[in-house]
């Protein structure tokens, strides 16, 4: 976060001593600061007011995870005929066309009626979303892991992260659907961080537990004068992030420079 902040207001590098901090990219604390998640809510902001397209277009954008892919095909409906003017403008594009977020495995389609991502984003998604969108507007304050259990077999297609991605984007928009603060799915980048901080309890409970730590001195976003806690999203992610620092240290890891 101080790195962050020292890059908003201009200061010159290095922008820490630490030599892995000052030469590898990590991803944001705060989801609020992402370049593509604020593309992408400021891109929906228009149609919110209409949940089921609003989630179309959202699980749309996060599976395809590239911006300027968003901008040059534009977004989907409910209407065959758009959508088959969006998949085209989709299969034309040269590569690269899809972010490199691991987010979309493609193994899990290759054997349906849709087995690409291009017909299965434009032609699948629309006829899926309604009845699932239907059940998110039915939650009241319900987990990240719960609401998993239940969209995923009306889904019918094993894509847990990328339905982790759009939930956690239903609830930055629509808190009562959604709470950031319950039971949160630990993905595998973050499960060795939260066992070497507690190994008697699941990952999962270690990264609740952390959601009610107060950390001292550190530099919180704030809205309206108060800080914005860090969620069990907020802290899965720095989980994440805490095991690639420690991959890089051990020379383990994938190293992104800054560019």
């Amino acid at each position: 976060m101080l790195i962050f902040n020292k890059k908003e207001y201009g200061e010159e590098i290095p922008y820490t001593r630490d030599p892995i901090l000052s030469i590898y990219r990590f991803c944001n604390i705060y989801r609020e600061l992402d370049r593509q998640t604020i593309f992408f809510h400021t891109l929906l902001k228009p149609i919110e007011s209409n949940f089921s397209l609003w989630l179309l277009n959202m699980l749309f954008c996060r599976s395809i995870c590239n911006t300027e892919t968003i901008k040059k095909i534009g977004l989907l409906s409910f209407d065959v005929k758009h959508n088959e003017q969006v998949y085209t403008k989709l299969l034309n594009l040269p590569s690269p066309k899809y972010g490199n977020a691991y987010v979309f495995p493609i193994s899990v389609i290759q054997k349906s009626s849709w087995p690409t991502r291009e017909k299965f984003f434009c032609y699948y998604y629309p006829t899926a979303i309604q009845e699932i969108a239907e059940y998110i507007e039915s939650f009241e304050n319900i987990s990240v892991t719960s609401a998993l259990r239940k969209i995923l077999p009306v889904f019918g297609f094993n894509v847990k992260f990328l339905w982790t991605e759009v939930l956690i984007d239903v609830a930055y928009q629509f808190p009562t659907f959604i709470d950031l603060f319950k039971e949160f799915p630990c993905g595998p980048g973050s499960i060795p961080t939260m066992k070497l901080l507690n190994n008697k309890v699941t990952p999962e409970q270690t990264v609740l537990a952390l959601t009610a730590t107060s950390v001292k001195d550190f530099p919180y976003l704030t809205l309206n004068g108060k800080p914005i806690k860090l969620s069990a999203e907020n802290w899965e992610g720095i989980g994440c992030e805490f095991r690639k620092y420690l991959n890089i240290r051990n020379g383990t890891s994938r190293k992104r420079r800054y560019y």
